[in-house]
């Protein structure tokens, strides 16, 4: 992300910055967080600004049930008009076209140099915000600059998705939470939950038939089914890691769970999922 940093309006590179309403402590984006976001700058697409809603005139404009002030987007020039007062910009994302409009004022102009090299088929980034006049929208520009090249097309095109997801999901699951829960999230789950909301916790499933195992091989079943189900399985790097804890941090020898795992598999009460390393419970 460092690689936009020299962008006097785009510093910190972007929107996942500490001043961006999840911060670096990863929270929910709902509640405040929401409202927040129409104070901080928003990567979007032409066509997330053209769908975007107003409910009354003087009310703030929302994407999706997100307020937005400041946006920032990348696209092609279509065509420029300059004129006494103001430049009118028509851009392309390949999304939608929209106008921006940079107010001009010759005792204060920072950005004419620039100005200059932005022509027609030239990619700019523009920072402002949206408004509507007469029925047409439009972009209300701060700052229009050429564009760093296309890495930068690249990487905010990801960035707006990343951001428009984590308002409609929720921010992804922590690294703690272990890859096969992620992926069961990715795929939205098969009881229809959003992919990055929090899964209900059910009652864990009865273990009492599989009283006669050895304490081990009872913990390692045990904490497959506490998981949330998924087709994946549970990894044996995560089973590994609950076995140490519930052992009170007395790391267990790999090939002392990989022998309770054959055992278990010998026995018909666990089986291997999509590869030798993700495992699942018998029913």
């Amino acid at each position: 992300m460092s690689a936009f940093g020299e962008n006097p309006f785009y510093g910190g590179g972007g929107y996942l910055s500490q001043n961006s309403p999840f911060g670096s402590g990863g929270g929910s984006p709902g509640g405040g967080g929401r409202r927040a976001a129409s104070h901080s700058l928003r990567p979007v697409t032409l066509k997330q600004l053209v769908e975007a809603t107003q409910a009354h005139s003087d009310a703030e404009w929302m994407i999706g049930d997100v307020e937005v002030g400041q946006v920032t987007a990348v696209a092609q020039v279509l065509s420029v008009q300059p004129q006494t007062t103001n430049y009118i910009y028509l851009l392309n994302d390949g999304t939608a076209n929209m106008e921006a409009r940079q107010w001009v004022d010759a005792n204060t102009d920072e950005e004419g140099n620039a100005r200059e090299e932005i022509k027609e088929g030239t990619y700019v980034r523009v920072l402002g915000s949206l408004k509507v006049f007469g029925n047409k929208r439009y972009i209300t520009a701060t700052h229009i600059k050429p564009y760093k090249g296309v890495d930068e097309l690249f990487f905010h095109i990801l960035e707006a998705a990343t951001v428009t997801l984590i308002f409609e999901r929720g921010p992804p699951p922590r690294p703690s939470e272990g890859a096969h829960a992620l992926m069961n999230r990715a795929n939205g789950g098969a009881n229809g939950h959003s992919a990055y909301t929090a899964q209900p916790t059910a009652a864990p499933p009865s273990t009492a038939q599989f009283a006669h195992l050895p304490p081990l091989q009872r913990e390692i079943i045990s904490f497959i089914l506490s998981q949330p189900k998924s087709d994946e399985g549970v990894h044996v790097a995560a089973i590994a890691r609950h076995i140490a804890t519930a052992g009170g941090g007395d790391q267990k020898d790999a090939s002392v769970i990989s022998e309770a795992l054959d055992h278990l598999m010998d026995q018909g009460h666990v089986y291997s999922t999509i590869d030798d390393s993700h495992f699942s419970v018998s029913e």
